[in-house]
């Protein structure tokens, strides 16, 4: 398997560099491009899905963009050591009758030595929100560098 850098032992700036590649490739929303830095058996909890090596991860996630439209992510590192990270994120999306959400959540993430992720916990709150109210509104893609992140955001 190729590795995944930056690899473990993560220091506050490479596990910073490490969640905004992971802020990237979810944006891009490609499922192909998303598994590509879980290992083959890597096990996940999200909400009540527990998918387990890559197949499932990439069925899940075609599913997940599937219902979740225009779909922006935000991803904010909370803490770190040896190869854990904890995340927080926020993304808005909206249902095929229009309904947008902003869903809050967390994520616990292990990695092996070459940089992949064995394990994803996440915990997952969605609140509906009015258009009016949305934050994120760059163009589909990569959140430019520009654009405010959660802190900044007070969210």
């Amino acid at each position: 398997m190729q590795p995944k850098p930056p690899l473990p032992p993560f220091t506050i700036e490479t596990a910073t560099q490490k969640v905004r590649i992971a802020e990237d490739a979810w944006n891009s929303r490609d499922p192909d491009r998303v598994v590509q830095v879980y290992t083959e058996d890597t096990r996940w909890r999200n909400r009540a899905e527990f998918p387990v090596g890559r197949t499932e991860v990439h069925a899940f996630l075609q599913r997940k963009w599937a219902q979740e439209l225009d779909y922006r992510l935000i991803k904010e590192l909370w803490a770190v050591t040896d190869n854990r990270i904890a995340v927080r994120f926020a993304y808005e999306w909206h249902n095929q009758a229009g309904q947008w959400f902003r869903s809050y959540g967390n994520e616990n993430w292990e990695f092996n030595e070459l940089g992949l992720m064995q394990r994803r916990f996440a915990s997952i709150n969605d609140l509906a929100i009015a258009e009016a109210e949305r934050l994120f509104h760059w163009s589909l893609g990569r959140r430019p560098d520009e654009h405010a992140g959660l802190s900044e955001l007070g969210l």
